[in-house]
């Protein structure tokens, strides 16, 4: 039976909640249906609350979303450390610092620093072990992609030009209103070696009101659409209005556009990783839409863009949270 046939919207895309686990909003993992190689956990605390992480034989990084955190960790053979992650006031003020976790970590303990927070951990199954490393706000790799009214800002703190994983790939992309992203629609569900590789996504999305928005615009009713539809890897079908807390999950099909709404700012974070030897993100465009790459040329980036810090301190709040 077809994942359209058996439900695959439904099965694909899931709101804010319907994932909880625990003290976790959000949890993807191995026990989620037709998962098997990416993992996202996302959690709210108040000041001084805490949770814990245990088990080696997964890498995780951990993205501040909103607010401060201490990650204390340890090895099994080692003594705990604690990073201290300033993060940022939003999503949508900019890149933030992040922290890969060894798949030796076999503890970990995060607490919010200085008010509340949140924060989301990508993860991916290994038996690789890699050195467990900070990756500072400075360092952090910010591409404006696109052109036009396609234009949108991506954070690549977990891609192989910024971080030396053993298998998954992170970034997060933030669309100004009225914008598109995730397109043209494409797909990365074949091996074709030097063409295209085989990675599952997790897409994890929030929406605030843009800057400059009329006062009676509410975070709780900020949006954007998402859209994917089937390739011949597989039949899905996913066509939803997302918020703050959704999430997509794409195994495989042409995933794209995600549009901003007029009034309202659109982040995503994406976390990739398949079955192929290679860690490489590697893509193929719908044939029926590539043609729109072209369209860009000469518009330039859209002057909204980069977006970057505008408040102070880092820390979220009950409206930001909703």
């Amino acid at each position: 039976m077809s994942e359209r046939a058996n439900g695959g919207g439904e099965r694909w895309f899931h709101r804010r909640g319907a994932l909880a686990d625990g003290g976790w909003e959000t949890v993807v993992d191995e026990r989620t249906p037709g998962w098997a190689h990416t993992g996202l956990r996302v959690a709210r605390l108040e000041a001084g609350e805490r949770i814990a992480l245990d088990g080696t034989g997964v890498e995780r990084l951990v993205v501040p979303l909103a607010g401060s955190f201490a990650v204390t960790h340890s090895e099994a053979d080692g003594d705990a450390t604690t990073t201290e992650l300033v993060g940022r006031a939003s999503v949508f003020d900019g890149p933030t610092d992040v922290l890969y976790l060894s798949a030796a970590t076999a503890s970990a303990e995060i607490a919010a620093v200085g008010g509340p927070g949140r924060f989301a951990i990508a993860t991916s199954p290994t038996d690789r072990v890699l050195p467990t490393r900070r990756i500072g706000t400075d360092e952090v790799p910010v591409e404006l992609r696109g052109g036009g009214a396609s234009s949108r800002q991506v954070h690549n703190f977990g891609t192989p030009q910024a971080l030396d994983a053993a298998r998954f790939i992170v970034c997060e992309v933030i669309t100004p209103a009225e914008n598109w992203s995730s397109y043209p629609p494409h797909k990365h569900d074949e091996h074709v070696p030097g063409h295209e590789s085989r990675l599952e996504e997790i897409y994890y999305f929030e929406s605030a009101p843009a800057r400059g928005a009329a006062p009676e615009a509410s975070e709780a009713h900020a949006f954007g659409m998402f859209s994917t539809y089937s390739s011949p890897a597989g039949d899905i079908e996913i066509d939803a209005m997302v918020r703050t807390g959704d999430v997509a999950l794409i195994p495989f099909g042409y995933h794209g556009p995600a549009v901003a709404a007029p009034g309202y700012d659109l982040y995503y974070l994406n976390v990739m990783a398949g079955p192929d030897p290679e860690r490489v993100w590697l893509i193929s465009d719908d044939p029926a839409h590539g043609w729109v790459r072209s369209t860009w040329d000469g518009l330039g980036i859209d002057d909204r863009l980069p977006f970057a810090p505008h408040t102070a301190p880092a820390t979220d709040t009950e409206e930001t949270a909703r």
